[in-house]
C-alpha cells in the first residue's frame, strides 16, 4: 500500500504541518474541534509510521525507504532519511506514544489548548526526524529543534519553578550539543561529506577518536541522562505538564541511546573501547546509586523520574558491555554482544511504554487532588479500585515483574554482562531489589491502607477517556513482555551488522 510513498517524509512533516494547522485554528475559539484536528493528525502519523514495519525486510541491515534530495550543495549536505532496525522501532514508539499524549491532555488543559496540541505535534515531526535522519547536519536541525516545542510546553504549562527548569533543561541539553556539532565539522572537512554512513566508514586515528568520542558523550550523556549529568531531568519532570513528562521519558531520552548507537559506536569503535570501564561505571552508579536516591524521595514525580535514570542504565550498560564481552575467551561465538545491544534497545522500548504510564498514572491523581506528595494519599484503593488495579501492575512492571515487558530488556542485559564480569551482572541485578524497593514503598504508601483523609475520600475512578489510555499500555506492557519477538526480529540483522563493523574497525 505504502511502497511508493516517500513515507518518512509523510511521517515526518504530516504532524509538523498539522501541528502549525492546529496552531492557526486555535484562533477560533473551538477548544473541542482543536482537540479532534490534534488527534486525527496523531493517528494519521501513526497509521503511516506502521507502513515502515509492514513494509520493513527484517532480513538485511541496509537503510529501508531511503529518501534523498538535495539541499544545501555549496557543503554537500543532503535531505537524506532512511531506517533501519535501530530506528524504525523507534519511530513507531514515538507515534503510538502521542496518541496516548493527546488524548490524555483532551479534558485537563484548558490553557490554550490548541498551543499545547500544537506544540505536541511539532515535537513528534522533530522526534521523527532525529531516528530517520541520514545526513548529520539534517540531524542536528532536528536534535536542536525538538527542544523548543518542550522548551515551551514547560514554560508555559509546568507547574511554580517551571522557568528555572525551563532554563536549566535547554542549558544542559544545548550546551551538549555544540560540542557534537564541532565533532560533526570537524569530520566533515577531514571527509567531506555529512553523511552519517560516509562518516562510519571513516578512519580516524585514535587520538582523532577519542576527542570526536568524548565530544559526542556530552551531547548523548545529558540526553539519555546519565549520572553525573542528570539533575536537569527530575526538576524538568516534576515542572512539566503530565504530556510534556510521558514524552520527555518515553521518547527524548531514547534519543540520547539512539545516538550512541547511530554516532558513538560505529564511527569511534576505537575509542568507545578504550572508554567503555567510564561508560560502564557511570551506567552501574546511575542503576544502584540513583535507585538508592529514588528510594528516599517523597514527591511522586521525582521517585518515578530517577526510577528512569536507573534503568536508562541498563540501555549504556548494555551498549558498552559488548567490548569486554568480546575480551572474554570464554564468549567465543558473539552470541552474548548481540544480546547486550539487542537487550539495549528492548530496554528502550519498554520503559517508554511503562514510563509513560507511570507518569499518566501520577497525573490522573494530580488532576484530582492537585498534589504529587505521597504523604498526601493512602487508601485510595478504597475509592479509586479500577485505577489501582492499573497503578499496580504498571508499578510491577516498572520494577521488572517477569511477564511483562520491563523484565526483558533488563534480563538480557544482565545475562550478557555474565559474559563480561560476575560484578557487573551483580550490580545491574540489584535494580531488581531496588526497583521493587522504591516502587513498592510507594504503592503501599499510596494505595494501601486506610483512606487518609477526606480528599481521598471523596476521589472518583477512572472517567472512559482515562481507562482506555490505562488499557493500551497495559496491552503493550503485557504483549511486549510475553512476546517480544516481533521487535527482536526487526533490530537482529542490523544489530548483528553493526557489531560486525564495531568488531573489524580497529586501528
Amino acid at each position: 500500500m505504502f511502497a511508493d510513498w516517500p513515507l518518512l517524509s509523510l511521517t515526518v512533516w504530516v504532524p509538523i504541518l498539522g501541528g502549525i494547522a492546529v496552531l492557526l485554528s486555535g484562533d477560533k475559539g473551538d477548544a473541542a474541534g482543536v482537540r479532534r484536528l490534534a488527534l486525527v493528525i496523531a493517528v494519521v502519523t501513526f497509521i503511516l509510521s506502521l507502513g515502515l514495519y509492514t513494509g520493513f525486510n527484517s532480513s538485511t541491515a541496509e537503510m529501508q525507504f531511503v529518501e534523498r534530495h538535495e539541499w544545501i550543495s555549496a557543503f554537500n549536505i543532503y535531505y537524506h532519511f532512511g531506517v533501519d532496525g535501530i530506528s524504525m522501532p523507534l519511530i513507531i514508539l514515538t507515534t503510538f506514544t502521542m496518541i496516548l499524549t493527546i488524548i490524555a491532555g483532551w479534558e485537563v488543559i484548558k490553557k490554550k489548548p490548541a498551543q499545547y496540541m500544537a506544540a505536541f505535534l511539532i515535537m513528534e515531526g522533530l522526534m521523527i526526524g532525529v531516528f530517520a535522519a541520514l545526513d548529520s547536519i539534517l540531524f542536528y536541525v532536528f536534535w536542536e529543534g525538538m527542544l523548543v516545542p518542550m522548551f515551551i510546553l514547560i514554560g508555559v504549562w509546568g507547574g511554580e519553578r517551571r522557568v528555572y527548569a525551563t532554563i536549566k533543561f535547554f542549558i544542559y541539553t544545548f550546551i551538549g550539543s555544540v560540542f557534537m556539532l564541532v565533532a560533526l565539522i570537524y569530520m566533515y572537512y577531514q571527509g567531506g561529506s555529512f553523511a552519517i554512513l560516509d562518516m562510519h566508514a571513516m578512519k580516524l586515528s585514535m587520538d582523532e577518536q577519542l576527542l570526536i568520542f568524548i565530544a559526542f558523550l556530552m551531547a548523548f550523556a545529558v540526553k539519555v541522562p546519565m549520572w553525573p549529568v542528570h539533575t536537569w531531568l527530575p526538576d524538568a519532570h516534576v515542572e512539566a505538564p503530565t504530556g510534556g513528562s510521558v514524552i520527555l521519558a518515553a521518547i527524548m531520552l531514547k534519543i540520547g541511546g539512539y545516538g550512541f548507537l547511530r554516532f558513538s559506536l560505529p564511527i569511534t569503535p576505537d575509542a568507545s573501547h578504550a572508554l567503555d570501564w567510564l561508560i560502564i561505571t557511570m551506567s552501574l552508579v546511575a542503576v544502584v546509586y540513583i535507585g538508592f536516591v529514588a528510594l528516599v524521595q517523597k514527591d511522586m514525580k521525582k521517585l518515578v523520574a530517577y526510577s528512569s535514570i536507573a534503568h536508562m542504565g541498563f540501555v549504556t550498560l548494555g551498549l558498552f558491555v559488548v567490548f569486554q564481552i568480546w575480551e572474554n575467551p570464554a564468549n567465543t561465538d558473539g552470541s552474548g554482544a548481540i544480546l547486550a545491544v539487542e537487550g539495549a534497545m528492548v530496554q528502550m522500548i519498554s520503559h517508554g511504554f511503562i514510563s509513560g504510564a507511570m507518569f499518566l498514572m501520577i497525573g490522573v491523581l494530580y488532576d484530582r487532588m492537585h498534589t504529587r506528595n505521597i504523604q498526601d494519599y493512602g487508601g485510595v484503593v478504597h475509592t479509586m479500585p479500577i485505577f489501582a488495579a492499573f497503578a499496580v501492575f504498571f508499578s510491577m512492571a516498572n520494577a521488572g515483574l517477569p511477564g511483562t515487558s520491563g523484565f526483558v530488556g533488563e534480563f538480557m542485559v544482565i545475562i550478557a554482562s555474565f559474559h563480561a564480569n560476575f560484578w557487573y551482572a551483580f550490580l545491574a541485578a540489584t535494580t531488581l531489589i531496588l526497583g521493587a524497593a522504591y516502587t513498592l514503598w510507594m504503592v503501599k504508601r499510596v494505595f494501601y491502607g486506610e483512606v487518609a483523609n477526606d480528599n481521598v475520600r471523596a476521589l472518583k475512578d477512572l472517567n472512559q477517556r482515562e481507562f482506555v489510555i490505562m488499557s493500551i499500555l497495559a496491552i503493550a506492557v503485557l504483549v511486549m513482555g510475553l512476546w517480544p519477538a516481533p521487535v527482536v526480529e526487526v533490530m537482529h540483522a542490523t544489530i548483528e551488522n553493526l557489531l560486525q563493523h564495531i568488531a573489524v574497525s580497529k586501528i
